[in-house]
């Protein structure tokens, strides 16, 4: 059965490949016809069940999608549904590092407690759909760290680990512990037993 994974970011797309074929699961990249599907939902499971039926519908198969959101406690859960776009509409990567970083400046460092969450959408040709979640608590650091990853990746910094951000991980390190990895992999459970 033919999977096309609904986003169009770049960075995205790689790492969910890398994490969904690892489990033993092959999808497609989103065809590049296919215009972006505003994300007017008010919760990151509504937004990704909004482009993976978006993907589904225009392709006839099955689609993955996913919403990612930033919860920083400081900032009573923002940016949340508004992570990418945080810093504005077309803010860069290091323009939405920069605004959390300026926000939490007088924030002490055990108050700056947060979490990235990802919610994956699985819709099936037939039309049924599942989501799954996956969560990792971390902390903001005071500036960016690192050189991998992408997103917020040089700002957080997980708690299970030993203190450094998912910019100074090796994707197999982050990918251990990773929202996006954790419910990818929920993801590809469900799909194995479907199949």
């Amino acid at each position: 059965m033919r999977f096309f994974l609904a986003t169009a970011n770049p960075d995205k797309a790689r790492e969910m490949v890398d994490i969904l074929s690892g489990a033993g699961v092959h999808v497609s990249a989103r065809p590049p016809d296919i215009p972006d599907v505003e994300e007017t939902g008010t919760t990151l499971e509504a937004n990704a069940e909004l482009k993976a039926r978006a993907i589904a519908d225009a392709t006839g198969a099955g689609a993955i999608a996913d919403d990612t959101g930033l919860e920083v406690d400081a900032l009573d859960g923002a940016p949340g549904v508004f992570t990418a776009r945080f810093a504005g509409p077309n803010a860069t990567y290091a323009q939405n590092c920069e605004k959390l970083v300026a926000e939490l400046a007088q924030t002490p460092p055990d108050q700056r407690g947060a979490r990235f969450v990802t919610a994956i959408c699985v819709v099936w040709p037939d039309g049924s759909a599942q989501t799954f979640r996956g969560e990792v608590e971390g902390v903001i650091t005071d500036g960016p760290r690192g050189s991998n990853g992408f997103g917020y990746d040089p700002v957080f910094a997980p708690l299970e680990l030993d203190g450094r951000t998912f910019a100074q991980m090796t994707s197999e390190e982050k990918h251990a512990v990773s929202h996006r990895a954790r419910a990818l992999r929920a993801a590809a459970a469900h799909l194995a037993s479907r199949s």
